[in-house]
């Protein structure tokens, strides 16, 4: 694990634009629908097993969380979980622009990591942020969580489904298998981030953004 990882703490947390961190350097987001695994993702990814704070209420974060990698240059993003039917309609709504207003102005965005349900993948916000991934042009990762809920060929199917699904949109995407829980595709992912963040393993020739 780069130690820039590790190194992650709480930065801001933004529930206007107004509110964001200088755009500079780079970020990676993530982004899920409720109750899918993103608090215990990003904890699993991180090392860290408080980080992200995970809620009894799914849907309950309605900030975008700002996590800063060592210094205020290298940033990981937490965007609202969506989609929880207790949720008002317009409290959703509230979330949506704000998602959008962040994807559409961040010139520091070097990817976007979107979380499924391995059992219940492509809903319907699934889709809305792959439709926001295609029209930014964003680099797309696709971590398929909750996977040791399945059966070992269930998993795979439908890790290859989703790929085949996405390959035509987006030809460099990659799609994998994640369990926070028993740390399946947790050195893929990292690699994934560190590649996107411009960082190199330690003993490399250069670190942060050019």
């Amino acid at each position: 694990m780069h130690p820039r990882l590790h190194q992650a703490r709480f930065s801001v947390a933004a529930g206007r634009s107004q509110d964001f961190p200088a755009d500079e350097g780079r970020e990676v987001a993530f982004a899920g629908r409720s109750n899918v695994g993103k608090s215990s993702a990003l904890n699993a990814l991180l090392n860290r097993r408080k980080l992200a704070r995970t809620s009894s209420t799914p849907g309950r974060t309605q900030q975008i969380i700002f996590y800063a990698l060592g210094d205020d240059e290298l940033r990981l993003v937490d965007l609202p979980g969506y989609g929880y039917a207790k949720v008002p309609h317009r409290v959703k709504a509230q979330w949506g622009q704000l998602i959008e207003s962040y994807l559409m102005n961040r010139s520091s965005l070097a990817g976007l990591v979107l979380i499924m349900d391995a059992r219940r993948p492509l809903q319907d916000f699934d889709q809305q942020m792959l439709e926001w991934a295609d029209y930014f042009e964003l680099p797309l990762y696709v971590l398929l969580t909750k996977a040791d809920k399945l059966k070992a060929n269930e998993a795979r199917s439908t890790r290859d489904f989703v790929r085949a699904e996405l390959a035509s949109r987006f030809p460099d995407m990659g799609a994998q298998l994640f369990s926070a829980t028993k740390g399946t595709g947790i050195e893929e992912a990292r690699q994934r981030l560190t590649g996107w963040l411009g960082i190199e393993e330690p003993g490399g020739k250069r670190e942060g953004p050019e």
